[in-house]
């Protein structure tokens, strides 16, 4: 399949386009802000004064724009139905981090290969239509996104062991509860009796990890390679007897490097200089006060092969015991969960809704591109084109992925209704190839990214927009599938669904979506049935009322904000109540749950390839995007297993 990485099918009508968006541009701009004017944000003082002295520029030189828009509209608004649904970017990646290097790592044998996907409703509306959940300043923010996102994801993964001769149990926790930097900058290890594995937060800014880079260091601002394959290391730790010094696995070798022998380079992580302002991007101030490590590496110049070592000395118990409690297992669940102040490291897949405004979505792209080589953008349809009601504005679906894009479709949902319906609301279907085999067979996922209607009261609409998700899914896997039962080309790896569905698993009005057939052909990690979550799930919806007050003004304050009952109760949206009377605060404290999770990752047991099978990793609730958004981002690290066994 053609990719389109142009909106229309010629330069002619491109151009036709450009000029008439530059007459209708400036009216657009001008009332966005006459009318961000009359909607006040936190950070705003003096509102009556600002109106006073700009509503009249702003409503003078609308009217004086008024005759340019008019004109170019004219032109513009026909143009839609020969306009493309998506635009497709590319961006080669020749480094060891990029898509055809990806393809080679997994050949569909050994035990299997783990992906990550993320979603994130961004709210990158319109300045005006922003204000109103308490977000604002668009295009900032999404430079602000993208960096955040690139940078939590670009960390090389880290894997830490604590052995101990008499725990075997397995924890993800975070890795300040293994290293800690001291006020001598180097960092301490602490021996222990349980095994961990985690990812350790390195400073970087960009996507790409080349091994030959690594021997700068991270000052230099980038983030450090260990693998070739994985971009991780594997750093062991050996228990309280004897006092040995930690030991670093490389992956690439199989070799093991001890503090202080062989000559190998050392990794040292000083105390990292935590500055006022946003805590979320890696690059500057947004690290973690207790989960951010900043790391220097090097190679040997000798070997070419990387190496790590750690010092170890005590470490507070109280640190341990908050870093554990991030990330840990509930006793009846397979797999690790946390609420994490950073995107997972080396993530694969990320799907974004609500990328409204253009601008915001060319300026994400440009953010995004420094780790992700594969990105499509300004999804939906414009006009009228079949639909009922005038389409204003795209779908805001948004998708990018570190590995090679096959197919592409889009449908726009019909039944929409009211302000909604001015939106194109739809569902992205995407084929990625993640690899091949020995024979040649391609290694194929699916996955569909989506954004349902929002208004609480429609619940059959939105039961009518799964219907058609599911009809399209189905339609669109048959249509690109080149296989058959007797000759298999491809191999399919995992079916994934994702996306802000606007209902929740633990609202009254609700039941309706709870029970849908979706919930018995895809799985949900944080749902045990029909209005019942797993006890760990928290609500991915924020309180917009409380988004900018300054216990949760960085990653690191909302982490610990949503690790309590308290907090949750108090920043977390819950269900409100329809009876005459009730307010949103009397019902929290009688509402059992922790609060409305509408932003949802599900994947497919079923409809694999045969022997294959696909299970929960990691979950995370993701805090980095704190006062940039009123949505928590989730994400979910997948196993495919081969049902081979390692060599």
């Amino acid at each position: 399949m053609v990719l389109y990485t142009t909106p229309f099918p010629n330069s002619c009508l491109s151009a036709l386009h450009t000029v008439s968006w530059a007459l209708i541009f400036p009216c657009y701009w001008l009332l966005d802000r006459l009318l961000a004017l009359f909607i006040p944000v936190p950070c705003q003082k003096n509102q009556l004064l600002c109106i006073v002295l700009f509503m009249p520029i702003y409503l003078g030189l609308l009217v004086t724009s008024l005759p340019f828009a008019f004109l170019g509209f004219l032109f513009w608004s026909p143009l839609q139905c020969a306009r493309r649904p998506y635009i497709y970017s590319w961006l080669e990646d020749k480094g060891p981090a990029g898509g055809a290097a990806l393809l080679r790592e997994w050949k569909g044998t050994g035990p299997g290969k783990s992906f990550c996907f993320a979603t994130a409703n961004v709210c990158l509306l319109p300045d005006s239509l922003a204000r109103h959940n308490n977000v604002f300043n668009t295009q900032a923010r999404a430079k602000e996104i993208g960096h955040r996102i690139r940078n939590g994801a670009s960390r090389p993964q880290i894997k830490i062991y604590i052995d101990s001769p008499t725990n075997t149990s397995i924890s993800a926790a975070s890795f300040s509860s293994l290293v800690s930097p001291q006020g001598d900058g180097i960092a301490r290890a602490v021996p222990g009796s349980i095994k961990r594995t985690a990812s350790v937060d390195y400073k970087g800014n960009s996507g790409h990890h080349p091994s030959d880079e690594a021997a700068n260091g991270l000052a230099s601002g980038d983030a450090v390679d260990c693998s070739n394959l994985e971009n991780a290391c594997i750093v062991r730790i050996g228990g309280d007897e004897g006092g040995q010094h930690p030991e670093v696995d490389d992956p690439a070798t199989g070799g093991q490097t001890r503090n202080g022998a062989g000559g190998g380079p050392r990794v040292q992580t000083p105390n990292h200089s935590q500055r006022d302002g946003d805590s979320g991007s890696l690059g500057s101030p947004s690290a973690s006060r207790e989960s951010l490590v900043k790391a220097r590496a090097g190679l040997d110049s000798g070997s070419g092969e990387p190496g790590a070592t750690y010092s170890k000395a005590p470490l507070k118990a109280s640190a341990v015991k908050k870093a554990a409690s991030r990330r840990k297992r509930h006793p009846d669940e397979v797999f690790d969960h946390e609420i994490s102040a950073f995107f997972p490291a080396n993530l694969d897949f990320l799907c974004l809704q609500e990328v409204f405004d253009k601008r915001a979505a060319s300026t994400l792209k440009s953010q995004l591109h420094g780790y992700f080589e594969y990105i499509l953008y300004d999804v939906g349809v414009y006009g009228c084109q079949g639909h009922c009601c005038y389409k204003c504005l795209n779908s805001g679906l948004f998708f990018a992925s570190r590995y090679p894009i096959m197919d592409v479709a889009y449908h726009c949902y019909s039944n929409g209704k009211g302000f909604d319906s001015l939106a194109s609301k739809g569902a992205l279907f995407l084929k990625v190839m993640v690899g091949s085999t020995p024979q040649d067979q391609r290694i194929v996922g699916y996955i569909t990214c989506t954004h349902l209607h929002a208004p609480e009261d429609d619940s059959a609409i939105r039961c009518e927009q799964l219907d058609m998700l599911l009809e399209w899914l189905a339609d669109f896997r048959k249509s690109t599938s080149s296989s058959s039962t007797a000759n298999p080309e491809e191999l399919v790896a995992f079916d994934i669904i994702c996306g802000d569905l606007n209902f929740d698993n633990c609202s009254s009005d609700d039941k309706l979506e709870q029970q849908h057939s979706l919930f018995t052909r895809y799985k949900d990690p944080c749902r045990l049935g029909p209005g019942e979550e797993k006890p760990w799930a928290i609500g991915t919806m924020l309180d917009k009322d409380g988004l900018n007050d300054e216990d949760v003004s960085t990653p690191d304050n909302l982490q610990k904000v949503l690790e309590s009952e308290e907090g949750r109760r108090e920043y977390l949206a819950f269900p409100t109540s329809k009876s005459p009377g009730a307010c949103q605060k009397g019902r929290k404290d009688v509402l059992k749950g922790n609060g409305r999770r509408i932003d949802y990752m599900l994947y497919a047991e079923e409809g694999l390839c045969p022997d294959w099978k696909a299970e929960v990793e990691e979950f995370s609730f993701i805090t980095q995007l704190s006062s940039l958004t009123d949505h928590l981002p989730v994400a979910m690290r997948l196993m495919v297993s081969t049902g081979e066994e390692e060599a």
